[in-house]
């Protein structure tokens, strides 16, 4: 008896160590890049990723704001005013899917109606659709409304793209939510809204975190759209600044520089995330299905 339990014991650890050597080596690629990006903003030259000598000139210049090139027909914009529009970007994305799609999913969790299946299966088809597709339909919409070359115009279109999933999520925590709750602050005297805001949200507040987080990080890293639909450098977000620096298209600029502008675009992010994935393990998205 013993033995065959220390044979288990042994498979299982043989199985938790390979399992940890895996993970180890995929973490190790991706912790390189990060070590590379890093070593390249404090270096102009190295030899693989040991750096021939350390400069910080291009994080002061960075930090200043200022990525003008002297001589250069075209200059790049003010850094902190492109870091400015991603977070307007991200916050705003982030805060209108948290709104809309918990007033949705409440509707379809809690109301019974119908046609409410094929209501939600098309939201699930929405969902499907690659965004890439529909540009050009999106870019007659956008200027037909006047909303070309403007933060709102690609913010309702990033909200859009992203509202089937999250209403999928919410509809999940709502489903959780014992009737129960909501029927006593019905009979205290609340109505629905009310019921919503002081009751239900609360119970959801798991979801409402996973979607604020979804929906930041969609927003903080929007580049198609950004390239597609804004035209004006006033506009710009850091993933166009990255893309500018590394395509080319305006002059060259200082590896150092790009490197230190990636890292500052990655930081918040990473920061982010770090705090915030608990709420991210605990998505449900079938909640109690949709019968």
């Amino acid at each position: 008896m013993r033995t065959i339990k220390s044979e288990v014991t042994v498979k299982r650890k043989i199985g938790s160590a390979l399992v940890y050597i895996f993970v180890i080596g995929i973490s190790s690629i991706i912790i390189l890049l990060y070590i590379l990006l890093f070593m390249a903003s404090i270096s102009p030259e190295l030899e693989g990723i040991i750096p021939k000598k350390f400069s910080l000139s291009a994080w002061q210049k960075v930090l200043t704001g200022d990525l003008q090139v002297p001589g250069a027909e075209y200059q790049y914009p003010n850094l902190y005013l492109v870091m400015g529009n991603t977070l307007i970007l991200a916050l705003s994305v982030a805060g209108a899917e948290v709104f809309i799609s918990s007033l949705a999913a409440y509707a379809i969790s809690r109301f019974k109606f119908r046609g409410r299946s094929t209501l939600l299966g098309l939201i699930l088809v929405l969902h499907s659709f690659p965004a890439i597709t529909l540009l050009i339909a999106v870019f007659y919409i956008l200027n037909m409304l006047g909303l070309y070359d403007t933060l709102i115009g690609v913010i309702l279109v990033r909200v859009a793209f992203d509202l089937p999933l999250a209403i999928w999520i919410m509809k999940g925590f709502f489903d959780t939510v014992p009737w129960d709750l909501e029927m006593s602050a019905l009979i205290d005297g609340c109505n629905r809204i009310q019921a919503w805001w002081k009751v239900l949200l609360p119970a959801v507040r798991n979801g409402l975190m996973a979607v604020l987080i979804f929906g930041f990080l969609s927003g903080w890293g929007e580049f198609v759209f950004v390239l597609t639909f804004i035209s004006s450098q006033k506009y710009w977000t850091l993933s166009m600044l990255v893309y500018a620096f590394t395509s080319g298209e305006y002059f060259y600029v200082d590896p150092c520089i790009t490197a230190t502008v990636g890292i500052i675009y990655m930081l918040p992010v990473v920061v982010f995330f770090l705090f915030a994935q608990k709420y991210i393990l605990r998505i449900q998205i079938a909640g109690k299905g949709i019968a």
